[in-house]
């Protein structure tokens, strides 16, 4: 089982470990070069009325499939590519550009009647004013059928394949018949403009955008629709239509669904961007999810970090690549970022006057695992801003004992931060959360656990002012204390072999393994073990009592 597996919620350390596993991925795609050609406008051409643009800067970038390549090898995995170029000098260009960023080019097959696809960008000031597309119009079949024949080498030692079809014809029926026969049991990935042929290979999964998804729907999303839900809600089909075991649908501005083949879903979203010119984030979110995946990061996990790479990426113009240093830093900016109490009533101020619903729920939120992460994800849906309000050190020491928490209330902030379901963090030094909620007056108060709300001591302060109380799912064997019992050894099951990958505290710096206590610092069960960690996990479920707070 790989070290990563365990892993819930996003710190800065976890890009370099992806980094260190270094996977081996085949990229398998239409290719293309980008470029993006800026000047001034500052007349109009005499011949009709159109603008000049005085060309100041020309600067190319791989495209397509090469863009999800050049981010695969920026986060540090091995990456060959293999896809169709013309012998141009389109297509010299995109090789050297990917051979310098360490992408094995050797897949990439010249074809005397094939051009290279190229996208050029004209932009005056800070305005696109034109794009040139230039492709092949009918794909030689001969090309077709070199590329084909190339895919059984090209997947050797890989653990994963990604297919990036955007409908060149390169990907014909021999291509996909040939993936199927060689696939294997590696981790299969399609990102298409319709997944549907593709059915036959049996992806592990399919990223379809919103279109996509509505082709394969057989829909048209109506403006302003909750294409969320209605995504979620016709997860079966869509899986069924694409012949794959999960699904991420990614929805731009309202972020993507995991969908799964037990039914399951999971949501991130979107931060707001302004960049116009932004070029490729759907490139990258793959790349992330693909290199995530193969790692060995849990789904959910690999979801949530895609969507912090692609958020990195759509804040720049042109097309770009999301590094490990980049990613990391995002991550790491997340770190003290809690707010008090009146600058989170002022901001939450402004998020009604728009018409937002906010939802409050509280914890201490200590070592990180997947029942915090799906229940955090679920009390997002229940309205538009979700605020987590974490116990202070000492709040946690006067609930939980002298030995908790295992993280400083800074860390755990920070991991709460990063993840794309939460908007704002705060810290309350209170036993209960009572003063915040009549503070702030969320029009939601979320809690998980098995009791209703007659059972919570906060209800009566929610409901004076006419706001709802809402218990969600509790998940008996995801527990922090369970966890950390599990650490110590002294909860049901020590003494099993699984300990260094499921329940390890980590160093954030170091990331080395070590005993529960001070000085540690990564808030996630099953943090990667590199080290020595003292106690054992459980071989299976262990109930145990949820946090109450």
């Amino acid at each position: 089982m790989s070290s990563l597996e365990g892993i819930s919620g996003l710190a800065d350390w976890l890009p370099q470990r992806l980094a260190e596993a270094a996977p081996q991925i085949t990229v398998l795609g239409d290719v293309m070069l980008d470029g993006w050609f800026t000047g001034r406008i500052e007349r109009f051409c005499r011949e009709a009325p159109a603008p000049v643009v005085d060309m100041a800067r020309r600067e190319y970038a791989p495209g397509g499939a090469a863009n999800t390549a050049m981010n695969l090898a920026a986060l540090g995995a091995r990456v060959r590519i293999l896809g169709l170029t013309g012998s141009d000098e389109a297509g010299g260009r995109l090789r050297e550009l990917l051979a310098g960023a360490g992408v094995d080019v050797s897949g990439l097959i010249e074809h005397p009647q094939v051009v290279t696809t190229t996208k050029y960008r004209v932009i005056g000031g800070d305005q696109i004013m034109l794009r040139m597309d230039e492709q092949t119009q009918r794909m030689p079949a001969d090309a077709v059928e070199q590329l084909a024949a190339a895919v059984p080498q090209a997947l050797l030692a890989s653990a994963a394949v990604v297919v990036c079809d955007y409908g060149s014809g390169a990907l014909g029926g021999a291509v996909r018949e040939t993936l199927a026969a060689h696939r294997g049991d590696r981790l299969t990935v399609v990102d298409a403009h319709d997944p549907r042929p593709w059915a036959q290979v049996q992806p592990d999964l399919v990223t379809p955008n919103a279109g996509e998804a509505a082709g394969l729907l057989g829909i048209a999303f109506e403006p302003d629709s909750d294409r969320a839900g209605l995504v979620a809600a016709s997860g079966g089909q869509l899986l069924e239509a694409a012949g794959a075991r999960s699904a991420v649908v990614t929805l731009d501005r309202d972020g993507t669904v995991l969908l799964n083949n037990d039914g399951g879903t999971h949501r991130t979203w979107a931060r707001p961007v302004t960049e116009k010119q932004a070029s490729g984030a759907g490139d990258t979110f793959v790349a992330c999810l693909t290199l995530a995946r193969a790692a060995g990061l849990q789904l959910t996990t690999c979801l949530d970090l895609a969507q912090a790479a692609a958020d990195v990426v759509v804040h720049r113009p042109g097309t770009s690549v999301c590094t490990t240093a980049d990613l990391a830093g995002h991550l790491g900016s997340f770190s003290d970022t809690a707010l008090d109490a009146a600058e989170l009533a002022r901001r939450l101020g402004d998020e009604r006057a728009a018409g937002r619903r906010i939802v409050l729920t509280n914890g201490c939120f200590d070592v990180l695992h997947r029942g915090h992460t799906r229940y955090l994800n679920q009390a997002k849906q229940l309205g538009d801003v979700l605020v987590v309000a974490l116990n202070s050190d000492e709040s946690a020491r006067r609930l939980k004992g002298p030995d908790r928490p295992i993280n400083p209330v800074g860390d755990r902030a920070g991991i709460i931060a990063a993840l794309s379901c939460v908007d704002y963090v705060t810290v309350f030094d209170t036993d209960t959360p009572i003063p915040l909620i009549e503070a702030v007056k969320p029009d939601i108060y979320a809690k998980g656990g098995d009791y209703s709300p007659q059972m919570l001591e906060e209800t009566p302060a929610v409901e004076a002012y006419g706001g709802q109380v809402s218990i969600l799912d509790y998940v008996s064997e995801h527990s922090t204390t369970a966890v950390v019992r599990r650490i110590r050894g002294t909860g049901a099951g020590a003494g099993t072999a699984e300990a260094p990958a499921k329940a390890a505290i980590t160093d954030a710096a170091t990331g080395t393994g070590t005993a529960a206590g001070a000085g540690t610092h990564a808030a996630t069960a099953g943090g990667p073990a590199t080290g020595t960690a003292t106690g054992t996990a459980a071989a299976g479920p262990v109930a145990e009592e949820a946090d109450r707070a």
